[in-house]
């Protein structure tokens, strides 16, 4: 069987980074040979692009591995690829557990997939797991999933070493595509039609161009006013690296998004020391405070852990506090699991009952929930602009899209396309949703 007959399909699990990795994986397959495959059971080759940040991640990995084991048991020429950030340092556990499993791939290493498929059915279990600190996959074209938004990542790996997180182990060290590269991508996005385009990075404010001498202030600077008719978002910041430059960028560009994810973790300065976040709750709070002094309207969303090694009741109360001080917008909320291979699996008991973790989250959750009701509900009443993504889960009478502060707004279509932008008067909300109608 050649690679010209060879059909893939890709499961890909996690951030945004993933699916823009999933969208470069795709590139070089197709480029030499290999066809998509509508679905996973018409392909000859399953790949799976794996998350290590989130235990939910890879439980969802080990329950499709199992069920391919199946598969490959009944088709023996079936070809199963896992790739990104789970074998990058769990290698032996990924063999032993799945011997089924052809070959790994890390993050770094896609370039080398066709030649790994090729050779897959006469060498077994081949590893490539090389961190290349030049690797940015910049002038690769990814094949795009969508049309409307893209995700473009312009930095991969991080130097932050936060005791909780795996990214570091998983993707290596920072590096970032350089600014003219950035900028000619995104005037590509717009010329083809695409009305959005995310800026991705693991901490994509410590981007850099040391030949031009600019930060992510000048990058975003630059983007916007190469793509004026495009919606400009990005993710995810760091609070130690946010400057003041970069949020008066943001307020005076009309086509940056109003809206900033800046990852907390933890309302305890004590708690934020012993995650290594380089931050203290009140060094957190100045930062809110600078961002809301020059975009007052700005939606700010975050990431919280709850039960991290030795947390206390207070602190956890502190998390809480600080949820209602900020009032965010919005929050990726999880409780602590431990991540092999980090700072704190190595070094930090994981000493926090899973009784007491899973109640402490609820208890962010519902908070959470009832900020965010009370923000949407303040919409109801105005109009606000919407870029139209989709049409709505429930009906096709519907379209889905999202404000420049990215809440999600559903209304009737009326005569509006996904990809259009229009005004909606909002007239309902819930904690998650807005409702409305065109203007």
């Amino acid at each position: 069987m050649t690679s010209m007959s060879q059909s893939f399909y890709i499961h890909t699990f996690g951030c945004q980074m993933n699916q823009a990795d999933t969208e470069i994986v795709t590139a070089l397959l197709v480029g030499e040979g290999f066809v998509p495959a509508a679905d996973e059971a018409a392909a000859d080759i399953v790949l799976l692009n794996s998350c290590a940040v989130r235990e939910n991640a890879e439980e969802r990995l080990g329950n499709i591995l199992t069920q391919l084991k199946g598969r490959k048991r009944r088709r023996k020429e079936l070809i199963i690829g896992v790739l990104g950030c789970v074998p990058q340092f769990e290698r032996e556990r990924m063999f032993s557990d799945y011997p089924f499993v052809d070959f790994i791939v890390g993050p770094d290493n896609y370039r080398e997939l066709p030649g790994i498929i090729a050779n897959s059915r006469e060498q077994k279990r081949l590893a490539r797991l090389d961190y290349d600190q030049q690797e940015t996959y910049a002038g690769i074209d990814p094949v795009r999933t969508g049309t409307i938004s893209a995700f473009l990542p312009v930095m991969r790996g991080c130097n932050n070493h936060c005791a909780f997180c795996v990214v570091p182990v998983t993707r290596g060290r920072e590096r970032s595509v350089g600014f003219e590269r950035v900028v000619a991508e995104v005037a590509a996005l717009a010329a083809a039609g695409f009305r959005e385009v995310t800026l991705l990075g693991q901490n994509v404010n410590s981007w850099h161009d040391a030949e031009k001498r600019l930060d992510f202030a000048g990058l975003l600077e630059g983007v916007s006013i190469a793509a004026p008719q495009m919606r400009i978002r990005f993710t995810t910041s760091h609070p130690k690296d946010i400057s003041e430059s970069l949020v008066k960028v943001i307020a005076a560009r009309a086509n940056i998004c109003n809206h900033i994810h800046l990852p907390v973790q933890s309302g305890s300065s004590r708690m934020l020391d012993l995650m290594k976040r380089g931050h203290t709750r009140e060094e957190y709070l100045d930062r809110i405070a600078m961002i809301r002094r020059h975009i007052p309207d700005a939606a700010i969303t975050t990431d919280l852990i709850a039960g991290f090694c030795t947390e206390t009741e207070e602190e956890h109360q502190q998390t809480l506090s600080l949820m209602e001080e900020v009032g965010f917008d919005s929050s990726f909320m999880f409780h602590y699991s431990v991540r092999p291979g980090t700072w704190a699996a190595r070094n930090l008991p994981d000493d926090v009952p899973e009784a007491v973790k899973k109640r402490r989250l609820q208890e962010i959750i519902d908070l959470q929930n009832s900020i965010s009701r009370e923000k949407y509900q303040g919409d109801i009443g105005q109009t606000v602009e919407v870029l139209a993504e989709s049409e709505s889960k429930r009906s096709s009478s519907q379209l889905m899209g999202r404000t420049m502060t990215n809440r999600a707004v559903v209304f009737s279509r009326g005569e509006c396309n996904p990809g259009d932008t229009l005004l909606v008067k909002i007239t309902g909300a819930t904690s998650a949703t807005l409702t409305g109608e065109a203007v």
